[in-house]
């Protein structure tokens, strides 16, 4: 039949690009890294250097799921090539949206299968932290960044990455003046870091009587979360500590003791915040995980040589800087404007359908 000879012929026309991506992908390096590493951790004395061993053991993992995910996708390759010469033998039109399904679903995975090759930068597969602050404009902004809030957590749900909040600031009546979370997921940073940025919402206001339109900023921070195994020297001479009661999101799981933190780089002003841990000594540590990474992140970005060079970030959330807009009256449309990719679903959007925006910063960069 036509139409599943015109499926067929649609698969098969991404097989070159399939098969490209295994040698993109180093597959078979891949498995002899895994198969050596695994020999490694057989040994009596791979364990006598824990910290040592659990880095490997991380890094099998993480290989072992890349080199799995090629390997599903190959499954579903053949199963949808199969399932369309079954159908089209035994002219059962009824299988046709079960191939059409299996068509699509393959050339998404293998477009953003194809994507994480260009995940090439030193943190790229580290977890991320991101941080958020409403803009000026009280309630309206603040309601916003909690919309924000709420769309990234959706994000990391629907990659399978597991969300935490670290810190959650309440609004003065709705939403959040400032909040963290942490994304863990390989690769969460290599995807996310294209996220950071102010970003501008255009709506009639719920919290306007006149039903006027308004327009808010929030913005956003993304920062790879850093081990002990890279060292970032900050001193403690500079560091202030306040603690105080635990606050906001969470409720009976946060702790209503004065263990949260906040912990102030007093060179740089730059402030970090934990609060979700049981314990202030926990809290300290999120925090200061936080803070070196904060701070190399900002080293990286422009290229400075010590820490000390770092002033910490100055741009101001409103006009004339945001990343991306979205607009809910008198149209609907999300507008990256450094790539101009957008998507005029905007409830798909806030509920965490951001891929396309993130595909294509990812192509933009490549391209450069």
């Amino acid at each position: 039949m036509l139409q599943f000879e015109e499926l067929r012929l649609e698969l098969l026309s991404h097989q070159e690009q399939f098969v490209d991506l295994a040698q993109a992908l180093g597959l078979s390096n891949l498995e002899k890294e895994i198969s050596s590493l695994e020999e490694q951790s057989m040994k009596e004395e791979f364990w006598s250097d824990l910290q040592n061993s659990q880095k490997v053991l991380q890094k099998i993992s993480a290989m072992k799921a890349k080199v799995g995910s090629y390997k599903s996708l190959q499954s579903l390759f053949d199963d949808t090539l199969t399932l369309i010469d079954l159908a089209n033998e035994e002219n059962d039109e009824s299988l046709f949206d079960e191939c059409r399904l299996g068509v699509n679903d393959f050339i998404k995975r293998l477009e953003n299968m194809t994507l994480t090759t260009l995940l090439t930068g030193e943190y790229d597969a580290k977890n991320a932290i991101l941080t958020f602050h409403a803009g000026a404009g009280g309630t309206e902004a603040q309601d916003w960044a909690q919309m924000l809030f709420r769309m990234y957590n959706r994000w990391a749900e629907r990659q399978g990455y597991k969300a935490s909040t670290l810190d959650y600031l309440d609004g003065d009546e709705a939403g959040l003046k400032s909040a963290s979370i942490l994304i863990e997921g390989h690769n969460a940073y290599g995807f996310l870091k294209s996220e950071a940025g102010i970003h501008r919402l255009v709506r009639v206001s719920p919290f306007d009587a006149s039903g006027r339109r308004h327009t808010s900023f929030a913005s956003l921070e993304v920062m790879p979360e850093i081990d002990d195994s890279i060292k970032v020297e900050i001193n403690p001479d500079d560091i202030k500590m306040d603690v105080y009661r635990s606050s906001g999101a969470g409720g009976q799981k946060v702790n209503k003791t004065s263990s949260a933190v906040r912990l102030t780089h007093i060179p740089t002003g730059i402030v970090c915040a934990c609060q979700i841990e049981r314990s202030q000594h926990q809290n300290r540590e999120v925090a200061m995980r936080m803070l070196k990474s904060k701070l190399l992140e900002i080293k990286e970005r422009e290229h400075l040589e010590k820490i000390d060079d770092i002033k910490g970030d100055q741009k101001e959330i409103a006009w004339g800087s945001q990343i991306r807009s979205y607009v809910f009256m008198p149209y609907t449309l999300a507008k990256d404007h450094r790539t101009n990719f957008e998507n005029g679903n905007i409830n798909a959007v806030m509920d965490g359908d951001i891929d396309g925006f993130i595909n294509a910063y990812l192509k933009m960069q490549a391209n450069k």
